[in-house]
């Protein structure tokens, strides 16, 4: 009963913060008072960005943009079904609610600072990847790269020194340091790069330093809500739908928002699927790669079954929400626009006024619905398609796991 009261407080403070930001217009405000400060020392920063790339050298810029595309969102996508499937569960679902947690935080402070990129030129921007060509649509401040970079190593050299409950202050320092080393390499890199400022790498370093002492003080209590406690999937599926709203608009549209619904559906799809397949899969008494109950061998078989499985979920999930959600926002007699994923409801509207509703609408739909507004069916498309995927990665294919005993 205490748990189910302090969810409620929980979802009632989220809910009361998006009333309150809305009516008091809280994002412009900050947004008049950090955004002239960033913008001038973006600005300042040019000179010193210029300096560092008068050393550029095709070695660096394969160098720095392979570290860029290592410590990126769709490499941790990739990464965390393997650490699930090597026997590390509660490492792997810490590091994603993490992630997510990261992803959130971050983007929500870009877009509500929107302080631009360096600017291009006379600053040469390398994008190696199509990845990276859509990071640099995004605002600058904080550094997502070195604020991620920050945590999730934290996290880990935090994990391991655990682990292996090693004294050695040795080990300690040399982990430390690497750690360290990985962080100062990739803000270098995104400066060289010619994708941050150094006000938005030490903004990224700060904040992403703040994160990794709360999560440190948290996560077992996470770790032990999401695997033990009543009513998580649904208090979870809440606090995922508010969170979509609970986001600020931007100066003007980016791909923040996208990234963050993607991350969002993540988070939910491995909690509902670890809530429920706890005992079966995710306990800390599994078999765990580098060990005789898991080998290698094994590990590859998991991987050549788990990768097509859980691409093909994806697939399936993102078909059936494209089919479902269209039928049920018109049997509720919500009007809805595609931007992207259903051609057939895109166009309704010009494309400066989709970019509108797709990023800037979403608290006042909410609160204030109107039969003008109209809902962009891509969110709930986009969250769907990434929890299903997340569900698969914790529960459908350890189940194949186990029929197929590997």
């Amino acid at each position: 009963m205490e748990s189910v009261v302090w969810q409620g407080l929980a979802l009632s403070g989220i809910f009361s913060w998006i009333v309150i930001a809305c009516y008091f217009h809280v994002t412009n405000k900050l947004r008049s008072l950090l955004q002239p400060w960033a913008s001038l020392h973006v600005v300042r920063g040019t000179s010193t960005i210029l300096k560092i790339q008068k050393h550029q050298h095709r070695v660096l810029d394969a160098l720095f943009s392979g570290l860029s595309c290592v410590v990126s969102v769709p490499f941790y996508t990739a990464f965390l079904p393997l650490l699930f499937w090597s026997g590390h569960g509660k490492l792997a679902r810490q590091m994603t609610l993490l992630m997510a947690f990261c992803d959130y935080l971050g983007n929500c402070i870009k877009d509500v600072v929107s302080a631009p990129r360096p600017n291009c030129p006379p600053v040469r921007r390398i994008t190696a990847t199509k990845d990276e060509e859509d990071n640099a649509l995004e605002y600058g401040l904080p550094s997502s790269h070195t604020l991620n970079t920050v945590c999730l190593s934290g996290f880990l050299v935090y994990y391991v020194l655990s682990y292996i409950q090693s004294e050695d202050a040795c080990v300690k320092l040399v982990a430390v340091t690497l750690a360290c080393l990985l962080v100062g390499l990739i803000g270098f890199g995104r400066i060289y790069l010619g994708m941050h400022s150094l006000i938005d790498i030490i903004g990224g370093l700060v904040i992403g330093l703040v994160i990794l002492a709360i999560w440190l003080t948290v996560h077992e209590y996470v770790d032990a809500f999401v695997v033990s406690a009543q009513n998580v999937t649904s208090f979870w599926a809440a606090l995922s739908f508010l969170l979509l709203f609970a986001y600020p608009t931007p100066e003007f549209p980016t791909p923040s928002f996208e990234y963050h619904t993607a991350f969002d559906g993540v988070a939910f799809g491995i909690v509902a699927g670890v809530q429920q397949t706890y005992q079966q899969f995710h306990h800390e008494a599994v078999s765990r790669i580098f060990t005789s109950q898991l080998t290698i061998p094994a590990f590859l078989g998991r991987m050549v079954v788990g990768i097509p499985t859980i691409l093909m979920v994806k697939f399936c999930s993102k078909a059936l929400a494209k089919w479902i959600l269209p039928v049920v926002s018109n049997t509720l007699g919500i009007p809805i626009k595609s931007t992207s994923y259903i051609p057939m409801l895109n166009g309704s509207t010009t494309e400066k006024k989709s970019s509108e509703i797709k990023q800037s609408s979403y608290i006042h739909k909410m609160l204030f619905f109107s039969n003008q507004d109209l809902f962009d069916v891509d969110t709930g498309i986009r969250f769907l398609q990434y929890a299903g995927l997340a569900w698969s990665v914790v529960d459908l294919v350890p189940s194949l796991f186990s029929h197929l005993r590997l």
